[in-house]
């Protein structure tokens, strides 16, 4: 469980800080490219996001 924990929290700074240094690009963008290296579902990442 706490593993889970841990990788849910880095999953999730690491999809913030992502956001945070690519400004100029779309959202629409930026979600493909994070699903495709991490390999979430694009809602995932919105979930993520809206935290």
């Amino acid at each position: 469980m706490q593993r889970c924990k841990n990788l849910l929290k880095k999953r999730k700074h690491f999809v913030e800080t992502y956001v945070k240094d690519n400004p100029t690009k779309q959202m629409k963008v930026i979600v493909s490219e994070l699903s495709e290296r991490l390999f979430i579902s694009e809602k995932t990442i919105y979930n993520i996001l809206k935290d």
